[in-house]
C-alpha cells in the first residue's frame, strides 16, 4: 500500500452535512452499520448499538477528559506590561512540564519569543500570564505560565471548550457537557474522543445487562487532531505524539479476551491507536500495563492484533483517521460507505453520526 496518496482518501462532502450542534439528546444519533469483510450497509440508530454486541465482547472506552483549552490573550511586546494589543486565540495542545504548555497561537505571525501574554477573566482582571519561550512552525509556541495556586481551576473559569474549526460558532455553556463523554475522567484532551459522545448511562447499563465486558484506556487527544497532513504520499505521514495510559486491569481484560477468542470492540480511533500501540510495544508477548506516548500511524496494510470491531464517527477527507478506518475495513469499502452516508444525509464529524464496523469473534491467541 506504499503507493497510496493522501488524495486517495478524499471524498465530496456538502458543507451542510457538517454537524454544527450535537443531537437534541445524547444517544439519538444515526448509525451506519457495515461489515469488516462485506459490502453490506445498514442504516440504524445508535440506540441499537448494545443489541449489536454479543455476551463476552470486550468494549474498550477512552476516558480522557477534555479541558477548556481555548484561551484569549492580550499580547505585550515587553516584560513591563506596556499597552495591550488586540485579543489573540491560544489553543493549549500539550503540557510540557514546569508550568509549560505547547500551544497554537492565532494570529501568530507577530507573536515572538520573549513576549508576555495576558489572559483576562470576565471581569477584566488578569487571571493567567505566560511568556513565549519558543516559536515553531504553523503557529506553534511553547509557553511558560506564571505559577498560580490551581492552574486547572483557573482554566475552568477563563477557558473555552476547544470546538474544532469546522464548527463555525463560538462555544456555548451546553458544550461543557455535550463535548465531553459521560465516562470522562482523566483530564488532558484538547479534543473529544468523539465516538464516545453518543453513549449515555443507559447505554452502559444495557451493555452490562447484555453481558458485555467494559474496560477503559486513556489517550489524550492532542495537536494531531488539528494539524492537516502536509505531505502527498501516505508513507510520508508523521503524526504528533500523544500521551496514553493502559492500566493493569485493562491489560488483563485485553489479554484474557485475546486468549479466549472474544471480540474486542474499540470505541473510537483513539482506542484503536492505544491498543494497537500497546500490542506493538509488547511484541510477541501479552499486552502490559504502562503509560507513555505514541505517534502510531495506522494506514492500509496495517496488521491489527487486538481490535476486532470499531465504533467511530465520520472523519475529515484526507485525514489520518479516515486512513485508520480504511486500514481496518478496506479503503474502497469505507469510501463507498461514506458515499452512502452523504447521499443519505448523515451528519459528519465531531457532533455528527457514527458508523459501526462489525466483525465476528476473534480467533484465540496462540
Amino acid at each position: 500500500m506504499s503507493g497510496l496518496r493522501v488524495a486517495d482518501f478524499d471524498f465530496p462532502l456538502p458543507p451542510e452535512l457538517i454537524a454544527q450542534e450535537p443531537a437534541e439528546k445524547r444517544g439519538q444519533s444515526r448509525m451506519l452499520v457495515i461489515g469488516r469483510a462485506t459490502d453490506a450497509l445498514r442504516d440504524a440508530q445508535f440506540g441499537e448499538f448494545a443489541s449489536l454486541l454479543q455476551p463476552g465482547d470486550l468494549l474498550v472506552l477512552n476516558d480522557s477528559r477534555v479541558i477548556p483549552a481555548r484561551l484569549y490573550a492580550r499580547r505585550t511586546v515587553t516584560r513591563n506590561k506596556q499597552a495591550p494589543t488586540a485579543l489573540i486565540e491560544v489553543l493549549l495542545t500539550e503540557p510540557a512540564g514546569n508550568n509549560q504548555w505547547r500551544a497554537l497561537v492565532k494570529p501568530g505571525r507577530k507573536v515572538g519569543v520573549g513576549e508576555r501574554l495576558m489572559f483576562p477573566a470576565a471581569n477584566g482582571e488578569i487571571a493567567l500570564e505566560a511568556e513565549v519561550l519558543e516559536r515553531g512552525e504553523f503557529g506553534e509556541r511553547l509557553l511558560r505560565f506564571a505559577e498560580v495556586d490551581d492552574f486547572f481551576a483557573v482554566l475552568d473559569k477563563v477557558g473555552h471548550m476547544p470546538l474544532p474549526p469546522y464548527i463555525r460558532r463560538n462555544d456555548a455553556d451546553t458544550d461543557r457537557e455535550r463535548y465531553q463523554t459521560v465516562f470522562a475522567q482523566e483530564r488532558g484532551s484538547v479534543a473529544a474522543p468523539t465516538a464516545g459522545l453518543h453513549f449515555t448511562p443507559q447505554t452502559l447499563d444495557d451493555l452490562a445487562a447484555r453481558g458485555v465486558e467494559t474496560a477503559r484506556v486513556t489517550l489524550h487527544v492532542g495537536l494531531g487532531t488539528f494539524a492537516p497532513l502536509r505531505v502527498e504520499r501516505v508513507d510520508e505521514v508523521r503524526l504528533h505524539r500523544e500521551r496514553y495510559s493502559l492500566s493493569a486491569e485493562t491489560a488483563d481484560a485485553v489479554n484474557r479476551a485475546l486468549r479466549e477468542g472474544r471480540r474486542i470492540v474499540a470505541v473510537g480511533t483513539t482506542v484503536v491507536r492505544t491498543l494497537e500501540a500497546a500490542a506493538l510495544r509488547a511484541g510477541a508477548g501479552p499486552v502490559q500495563a504502562h503509560s507513555g506516548e505514541t505517534n502510531i500511524f495506522i494506514s492500509p496494510g496495517f496488521d491489527f492484533r487486538v481490535v476486532g470491531a470499531l465504533l467511530t464517527n465520520f472523519h475529515l477527507p484526507q485525514s489520518s483517521l479516515l486512513m485508520l478506518v480504511s486500514a481496518f475495513a478496506g479503503r474502497e469499502r469505507v469510501l463507498a460507505a461514506y458515499d452512502h452516508a452523504v447521499k443519505a444525509g448523515y451528519r459528519f464529524f465531531s457532533y455528527g453520526d457514527c458508523m459501526f464496523v462489525e466483525s465476528a469473534a476473534q480467533k484465540p491467541m496462540r
